[in-house]
């Protein structure tokens, strides 16, 4: 089933978010009328639910007395930018709207901080074991959709090895994932493994095991990414669920999963003897 978009794209309501951010005290209103918009004009541009050009966010940040002309070059470009202007635009009415947001996000990401306490995280997922998560859900999907989220995923994982600005991640990966069986055969985890070893040779990524005697209080609490990005936008952090995830940028919730997170990979194994029990796996001692 199709899902037609009936909220504004991510990108327009973080533009409207900034704007907000931007006009801090000052009455909507007041600000509304720097610009000879009516109130209304002014609360749906910062919700997101208008556009705003680039010029009228150069304009407007000029009355609002904004002092950074880095910042404010940013958002005027992001405002510009055409809805669905991407790889995922084919996708735009075939995955949820959610899931479109966090493709978007995490395209425009500087530093990816992600931690799943059961499977391998996406970014680090084998094409085999990427089918395997996909084809094998307790939700059923047809075979052509489920080529399709294949696609999908296997193609978010460009910002890895982008040449322009690769992204940077951190992950942590439960070692209970390399114990799992497939009626597919052992091929799958063997892959997967190497995928995990090349991905912890590559500068950009940061890849820390949790090991089996860790204390299930670690990563109890579920999968989460927290997203990085590029002066002036805000930090958002992504809690998973089956419909493509929870998104926020409240900053006492970034806050509390960062600290979540550094909770977790205090007690991860450091990265070079996580290569070490990687390559230990692959060799076959633990199977």
């Amino acid at each position: 089933m199709t899902q037609k978009r009936a909220t504004p794209t991510i990108k327009r309501r973080r533009v409207g978010a900034q704007l907000r951010r931007w006009r801090g005290p000052m009455k909507s209103g007041d600000a509304a009328k720097l610009m000879g918009w009516d109130t209304t004009r002014f609360s749906r541009i910062e919700r997101g639910l208008y556009r705003i050009s680039g010029d009228e966010v150069r304009d407007l940040c000029a009355k609002l007395g904004v002092d950074d002309k880095p910042a404010v070059d940013e958002v005027a470009k992001v405002a510009e930018e055409p809805p669905g202007a991407g790889w995922w635009a084919p996708y735009t009415d075939r995955v949820s709207p959610n899931y479109l947001d966090f493709i978007e996000l995490e395209a425009e990401a500087e530093t990816i901080r992600i931690q799943h306490p059961v499977v391998i995280p996406g970014p680090l997922q084998s094409p085999g074991y990427v089918r395997e998560m996909i084809t094998r859900a307790p939700t059923a999907v047809s075979a052509e959709q489920a080529e399709m989220l294949v696609s999908i995923r296997m193609a978010r994982q460009e910002v890895l090895t982008r040449t322009e600005k690769p992204v940077k991640v951190h992950a942590l990966v439960p070692e209970s994932a390399f114990h799992a069986k497939f009626s597919s055969g052992p091929a799958i985890m063997r892959d997967q493994l190497r995928r995990l070893i090349d991905a912890s040779d590559m500068p950009n990524v940061r890849l820390q095991i949790v090991p089996l005697t860790a204390h299930p209080t670690f990563g109890a609490n579920g999968a989460m990414t927290i997203l990085s990005f590029r002066h002036p936008w805000t930090m958002v952090a992504s809690v998973d669920n089956p419909m493509g995830g929870t998104h926020t940028e409240d900053p006492a919730q970034v806050s509390f999963l960062e600290r979540e997170f550094d909770g977790i990979a205090s007690i991860a194994l450091p990265a070079d003897k996580s290569r070490d029990l990687l390559t230990e796996y692959l060799e076959g001692p633990h199977k």
